[in-house]
């Protein structure tokens, strides 16, 4: 009851906010779609990457609300995905017209190109939000990045082995991170994160049901829409009193 009182007063006279659709290009040459959803030029922003078969529309209800919540957000189409919530993906569209690759490791120049995007007009460090695959690859690049603030991981798992082990590349990461999971992969996914000290690291487990993957979790229709939004807000009041 205390998580859906709180999430209704937040959210309470909520306008959903127009944004503007934007490009840039990644290291490879792919012009990448992007939707802006701006406060003003000063706010944090939060950089939304959706899951596989996705596109920036896995967003657009949960963008309007981190804006009430005080951030700028810029929603990305990744280069591997599809239709979500009746908005395409234009980058992916675009990468399978022009050959360029496609596989979801590939997708990591584009969320680096969105990063380089971002600071050309605000230097502040970013939040990184991912979702599946794109979770992960954020784990990644936060390990290697200083301008990054945090990062939020909804469903984040060992999708690039062997190539890749998420769980000994990120051993060590200290920014915090805010994990959401299923109750399936929930004990999975605290054991991939077991090399990040706790005090840096959320653990989000649904409590009504078993949960949805990804940052679907966090639509209405979700069983844990408010615990998950409340626990989310509270690990947001966290970061900015580091």
């Amino acid at each position: 009851m205390k998580a859906i009182a709180f999430i209704s007063l937040l959210f309470v006279g909520l306008d959903i906010c127009s944004q503007e659709k934007v490009s840039f290009y990644s290291s490879d040459s792919l012009k990448i779609t992007a939707d802006l959803y701006l406060n003003n030029y000063q706010s944090p922003f939060i950089l939304l990457f959706h899951q596989s078969e996705s596109s920036r529309g896995e967003y657009k209800s949960i963008a309007p609300k981190l804006q009430k919540l005080g951030y700028n957000c810029l929603a990305v189409d990744l280069r591997c995905g599809s239709k979500t919530n009746y908005i395409e993906n234009e980058t992916a569209q675009r990468a399978h017209e022009r050959y360029f690759p496609s596989r979801n490791i590939d997708a990591l120049k584009d969320m680096e190109a969105a990063i380089a995007y971002i600071r050309k007009f605000n230097r502040n460090k970013v939040i990184l939000f991912g979702s599946s695959y794109s979770a992960s690859l954020a784990l990644l690049i936060a390990k290697g990045l200083p301008e990054i603030q945090a990062v939020i991981a909804f469903s984040p798992g060992e999708y690039f082995r062997p190539e890749i082990s998420i769980k000994d590349t990120i051993t060590g990461l200290s920014v915090p991170v805010f994990i959401a999971s299923t109750e399936m992969e929930y004990n999975y996914v605290a054991e991939m994160l077991s090399g990040i000290d706790n005090k840096y690291k959320t653990l989000f487990k649904p409590e009504k049901g078993r949960g949805i993957h990804g940052a679907k979790a966090l639509w209405e229709n979700s069983q844990d829409y408010d615990a998950c939004w409340f626990q989310l807000t509270c690990f947001f009041g966290h970061l900015t009193k580091i």
